[in-house]
């Protein structure tokens, strides 16, 4: 279903008293009509007459729209010669903030296909109709010619914390005001070659729900699924919570649904120095994936920038949890004042409900720069869906800079590096990598090389040809461990690590692949 005329049609510019009166001809409580009246006077905005809206008409809306033939999400060609500069000079005017916080994105290069936006308030939903006059540019500049997406800015106007723009792209700044990976709504046939699909939030509504809180709903349209999306935001002082529900309904088959993605960048960092070709030490948005699965597992996968496509699959029953993040927070491993990689958000997936058997895959593909996002994870249900099925999936999401799978108990992988096989300052050893791990927490507090320690390590698609494990001396709590691996094949190995002490887990098991350079 597309949005309706009268969703569209503007509203006559009057002052607030003209307003209120004519909200009352339409039949709304004066309460109500003295709540959308100050909310038009507050933002200066034009919105469009108040028409219903709930949760449950958007999911009808959503399988209506699913029983219908897809048709591609217009697209402006004059937004091509708006390139990355240019959009810049396009700023929506602050007299015009919409819903306490709500300022919109114009159309660029990069953000070519207009997007519907309504403000909703006690069940009622206003159209946002774009105007030029919503944004200023600069002169000699291409003028705006839409609306892309939207932002939610911080109590002082001076920044935002969430933003809506592309396909079914969203993201926050976490807890540190610094944006990094982002959200999908869904993803679609994820690494396979020419098939995946980008399903775009077409229509949003958005309802303020506190100070520095917003639910927006968005109707996401795709040639192989529709859905209705409900999340529910709140900024707080250890970064922002999201709750999540999505009801898809599938126009066909889909072969590899992900539930839940997660999209980020990892051009290299201390484990592959030698792929970058800048000054700064890591380029990365995240470094690592953690699972915490369904029997309690804790898993961490370090990120790579692959020299060829990947795809690893971890198979679970009701994760419990799963996220990409950025465990490295030291400014000195960046030395970036500009992007400030240390700042960056993680994103840790909490499912609600039975989300049954799947996997956890992560898909990476070569990068040589930080602009290119070249790292997705999502979960994967074991049941593929097929046309004419209804899903739903609840899930929380949860953008700040602690870890959450760290705890005392356990300690965790803070560093991972990769380099030449055998002894130092001996020729290397032929067709092997060395992988180096270091672990630290208080569960190896006191620990020494006495006291029994030692490296369980497996090896798939590679043979082990030495291991070691030691406290780093100097380091307190700090234990590294170290191995020789030969990948077989085309590679890469891998290699699942983690300490103990006789039968008990010292540390979280960590999966590295490791590559022949």
């Amino acid at each position: 279903m597309r949005p309706s005329q009268e969703m569209l049609e503007p509203m006559i510019h009057a002052n607030r008293r003209e307003l209120i009166a004519a909200f009352a001809v339409l039949g709304l409580s004066p309460a109500w009509a003295r709540h959308a009246a100050a909310q038009g006077a507050a933002s200066g905005a034009t919105l469009g007459a108040p028409i219903p809206f709930s949760w449950a008409m958007l999911q009808s809306q959503a399988e209506g729209l699913a029983r219908q033939p897809y048709r591609p999400q217009a697209k402006v060609e004059a937004a091509a010669a708006i390139d990355y500069d240019a959009v810049g000079t396009i700023r929506y005017r602050d007299d015009r903030t919409l819903a306490g916080g709500i300022r919109l994105f114009p159309l660029g290069r990069f953000a070519p296909n207009p997007v519907g936006i309504a403000i909703v308030a006690d069940g009622q939903a206003r159209a946002v109709p774009f105007s030029r006059s919503l944004f200023t540019a600069e002169a000699g500049h291409a003028p705006p010619l839409g609306i892309a997406g939207f932002r939610a800015m911080t109590a002082d106007g001076k920044s935002d914390w969430l933003a809506f723009q592309g396909a079914s792209y969203f993201r926050t700044a976490g807890a540190q005001d610094q944006y990094g990976l982002s959200a999908r709504g869904i993803a679609i046939d994820t690494g396979i070659d020419g098939r995946e699909e980008f399903p775009a939030f077409t229509q949003f509504w958005i309802e303020r729900t506190g100070a520095q809180g917003y639910t927006v709903y968005a109707l996401l349209d795709g040639p192989s699924v529709t859905g209705a999306y409900r999340i529910e935001s709140i900024k707080g002082s250890g970064g922002v919570e999201q709750s999540v529900s999505a009801v898809l309904f599938f126009r066909r088959e889909v072969e590899r649904l992900g539930i839940a993605p997660a999209t980020s960048m990892f051009w290299y960092g201390e484990g592959n120095r030698a792929a970058g070709s800048d000054w700064r030490p890591e380029i990365h948005d995240s470094d690592g994936l953690a699972l915490l699965t369904g029997a309690g597992e804790r898993l961490w996968r370090p990120l790579v920038n692959p020299p060829r496509p990947t795809l690893d699959s971890f198979a679970d029953t009701n994760p419990r949890g799963f996220g990409l993040l950025q465990r490295d927070r030291d400014f000195d491993h960046y030395q970036d004042d500009g992007a400030f990689y240390d700042r960056r958000a993680n994103l840790w997936v909490q499912p609600q409900g039975d989300w049954g058997r799947g996997q956890v895959m992560l898909y990476a593909f070569p990068t040589n720069s930080e602009t290119v996002d070249n790292i997705v994870a999502f979960w994967n249900p074991a049941d593929a869906p097929r046309a004419g099925q209804k899903r739903q999936f609840d899930y929380r999401l949860s953008w700040g800079s602690t870890d959450p799978t760290v705890v005392p108990a356990i300690a965790h992988a803070v560093d991972q590096w990769t380099g030449a096989a055998g002894r130092p300052g001996a020729e290397p050893t032929p067709g092997a990598r060395k992988l180096v791990v270091d672990f630290v927490g208080p569960a190896l507090a006191g620990l020494d090389r006495q006291s029994n320690v030692t490296a369980d390590i497996g090896v798939a698609r590679g043979r082990l040809l030495t291991q070691a494990a030691y406290p780093v001396v100097g380091q307190a709590n700090r234990w590294r461990a170290t191995a020789d691996i030969a990948p077989e094949g085309q590679g890469p190995a891998d290699v699942r690590l983690f300490l103990k002490r006789g039968d008990k887990a010292l540390t979280e098991t960590v999966l590295a692949p490791v590559f022949l350079p």
